[in-house]
């Protein structure tokens, strides 16, 4: 996997991935930006909900499981003193659907947790990860 991220302007950065996309990163305006994008570190956050939102939907939908919607809320901390890496993630996951059972659910964001998601198994190096979650049937 490659990636090429390429300074625009002050605080400004062109992330660009080898599948062809493309993602403006800025600096908060208290250091120099212009608050055109999200920050490094937040995107950092999204990656990581991004690939155990793949993984617990992809297990949801093997398991049969009638999910009409599914987010993951993630709350996060980070060390006050440089390198100011993550120190508490907390993922809450937002399953919507028809006669979802928690079992499965539970199961799905463990193996997610545990076993298939490269990001935030690699954020957990650092950072406490915690997860919960609730149904809403639809």
């Amino acid at each position: 996997m490659k990636a090429r991220v390429k300074w625009v302007e002050q605080v400004s950065f062109l992330g660009e991935t080898e599948s062809g996309h493309a993602v403006l990163m800025d600096g908060a305006p208290a250091a120099g930006g212009r608050n055109l994008g999200p920050r490094p570190m937040e995107m950092l956050l999204l990656g990581a909900g991004g690939c155990t939102s793949f993984d617990v939907i992809g297990i949801l939908k093997k398991s049969r499981q009638e999910v009409a919607d599914c987010y993951v809320e993630i709350d996060a901390q980070r060390a006050d003193e440089d390198p100011k890496v993550f120190t508490k993630i907390h993922m809450h996951f937002v399953v919507k659907g028809k006669n979802i059972k928690p079992d499965v659910v539970d199961r799905a964001i463990r193996l997610s947790a545990e076993k298939y998601c490269s990001a935030s198994i690699m954020l957990g190096k650092t950072a406490n990860i915690t997860h919960d979650f609730e149904i809403i049937e639809a």
